[in-house]
């Protein structure tokens, strides 16, 4: 498998790797939809799995038509062209019979197949892990569901605003007064894709040592409680006490000042951990160090604030890098992205589309010092379903 990409100014990563990319010759079987399941189905394709998108006919995967803005490309979202690049699609109808047998069939010869259904969906279409492990006892089932399989809430909707207003994490942002704030990122999906991707990883070990196959399930909430485990941890041995947010500034629901971020004339600082004696001189704040950061927290923000805000963000930086203090700018990013240091990662990847390109973002790692990009883009639906037919000997009537 040839694994290649365009070549970015001023990036220091290699652009192409070996032929030996670590899961090339497996096959992955994305019945998944929308984010979830399909991220997990494309960290697999970024370490060299082939991955057969399985989608309806006519309407594909309902990511296609969920806009983040009015950008459109190909009459599909930026979207789904971020979550399915490098990806073939099968246009199936899950409720005709024949085109059911040809997912079985499949099944006999996939690796991998995911998919994110609700709980009892995948059970009534006959494709669950109990049938796929009868038809391929070698198989890695994937399985992400929104509450899990079991108790009140494993039936509702399995969605990321949702499983964070069930998990408790929208307690743990803002300020103390802004009400619960939720991430504003599918952070539960993309966390679950990550969990989901790492258990298919690690059955496919079990496999090579022992043959056997095996079935991998997380859900949303699952991950998001595991998201919080250190301050959840907390909770549960200091007496229940709930977090408390502070009034402005901070940005963390237990640490103590100076932990926060704060403006500058022209900007915005974030400091992290840092004893207050460190500081108090740097700062020019008399008594700072004889503060209790906890007890003390929102008044100390607030003194730290009114300083910061004197000098701009680069004044700060350069006072208290050298005295190393962990500090950094809060940048955006048009920032980042002109940032050498984030230019030197190489993180950026033109894809090909049906009209021309889109640049996204690459795998978050490197093999062999180099970092795998895939040119081929997003797919339409059923693109590739009369070479996947012929491939595999599927009929679809």
């Amino acid at each position: 498998m040839r694994i290649d990409g365009d070549e970015f100014p001023g990036t220091r990563i290699k652009r192409s790797v070996t032929p030996s990319a670590p899961l090339d010759g497996l096959l992955v079987l994305d019945m998944a939809q929308f984010l979830a399941g399909p991220a997990a189905a494309l960290q697999l394709g970024d370490l060299g799995a082939r991955v057969i998108k399985i989608e309806r006919p006519g309407a594909g995967d309902l990511s296609r038509s969920l806009y983040l803005t009015d950008t459109d490309i190909d009459g599909h979202s930026t979207l789904f062209h971020a979550i399915n690049r490098n990806k073939e699609s099968l246009a199936l109808d899950l409720k005709n019979d024949t085109h059911l047998k040809a997912i079985r069939q499949l099944i006999t010869r996939a690796d991998v197949v995911i998919q994110n259904f609700r709980p009892g969906v995948i059970e009534r279409l006959g494709l669950d892990y109990d049938v796929a492990k009868q038809l391929n006892p070698g198989v890695i089932y994937g399985s992400v569901s929104g509450f899990g399989p079991s108790g009140p809430w494993s039936k509702l909707p399995g969605q990321d605003l949702l499983a964070q207003a069930r998990s408790g994490v929208m307690w743990l942002n803002g300020t103390a007064g802004s009400g619960p704030m939720p991430i504003g990122l599918s952070v539960a999906d993309m966390l679950a894709s990550h969990v989901l991707a790492k258990g298919i990883l690690a059955l496919l070990v079990r496999r090579g040592r022992t043959g056997l196959g095996g079935l991998i399930e997380t859900s949303l909430l699952e991950v998001l409680v595991d998201f919080q485990f250190e301050l959840l941890t907390t909770h549960l041995n200091d007496g229940g006490r709930a977090p408390r947010r502070a009034a402005a500034h901070g940005a963390n629901a237990y640490l103590a000042a100076p932990y926060g971020v704060y403006a500058t004339r022209n900007g915005h600082l974030a400091l992290a951990m840092t004893p207050l004696d460190k500081i108090e001189a740097l700062l020019d704040l008399p008594g700072l160090a004889s503060a209790d950061g906890f007890a003390d927290r929102d008044s100390l923000l607030d003194r730290i604030a009114g300083r910061v805000a004197e000098r701009t963000t680069e004044d700060w930086l350069a006072l208290l890098e050298p005295a190393g203090i962990w500090a950094a700018p809060v940048l955006d990013w048009p920032a980042l992205l002109a940032a050498e240091s984030f230019q030197a990662l190489g993180m950026l990847q033109n894809i090909r589309t049906a009209s021309g390109t889109v640049k996204t973002t690459a795998a978050p790692f490197r093999i062999d010092g180099a970092r795998p990009t895939f040119g081929r883009g997003a797919p339409g639906i059923g693109e590739q379903s009369r070479d996947i037919c012929e491939e595999f000997g599927l009929d679809l009537g």
